[in-house]
């Protein structure tokens, strides 16, 4: 896997290398702004971006404009804190390959390269921190405590199998849950959307 990483905290970038190396993950450029990221991005086409959200000049969102900008590539963004308004932007620009994770997440090395990995697959990672606050906030009240946890679960990138483990069920008792939350969050099949990821969105967006 060739990855490109933007994070303007030169001990905190090298870290992340060091540390993406010692798994088999190759970095192929680093950077410390949005421009560069940009520009580095798509010359060399990596199979994942890593940036961090507050980056140089303006400290803002400059991170998490140059995420948006190179997609479709694969994009994991690193926040400080918890901004649900980041998470729910970086997913409402397209279905795969997103995860947004706070950076307290990088010191447990085996949860972020398994993040890594599953982003870089065309997966989604919403961090639990992240998930939890939305689930307190709006609970999606007509989705039993039961479907609301399959759900956050399902934010964090659990596949069936994935969230059988995580339950301590069967794969049918998952599929019949995810299926009720499809059905009480009105998506119907299509070949056009991915109905996990509408799922997360509606988690995101308060149920709307």
């Amino acid at each position: 896997m060739r990855v490109v990483i933007a994070e303007d905290s030169v001990l905190l970038r090298e870290g992340i290398v060091r540390l993406l190396a010692d798994e088999g993950v190759e970095t192929v450029g680093s950077c410390g702004d949005g421009d560069a990221l940009v520009a580095m991005a798509r010359d060399l086409r990596p199979d994942l971006v890593i940036t961090d959200v507050r980056m140089p000049p303006g400290f803002g969102d400059e991170g998490l404009r140059a995420a948006l900008a190179i997609r479709p590539l694969p994009v994991l963004v690193l926040s400080q804190y918890v901004e649900e308004q980041y998470a729910a932007e970086l997913l409402g620009g397209g279905a795969r390959g997103v995860g947004y994770l706070l950076k307290e997440r990088i010191s447990d090395v085996a949860e972020f390269v398994t993040a890594v990995r599953e982003v870089a697959g065309g997966g989604t990672v919403i961090d639990p921190e992240v998930v939890g606050q939305l689930l307190n906030r709006n609970p999606l009240r007509d989705l039993t405590p039961r479907e609301r946890e399959v759900l956050g679960l399902m934010a964090q990138g659990l596949s069936n199998a994935g969230l059988a483990r995580a339950l301590f069920v069967g794969e049918g008792a998952v599929e019949k849950h995810i299926s009720a939350i499809f059905a009480k969050l009105g998506l119907a099949p299509s070949k056009d959307v991915h109905r996990r990821v509408q799922a997360v969105l509606a988690l995101l967006r308060g149920g709307e």
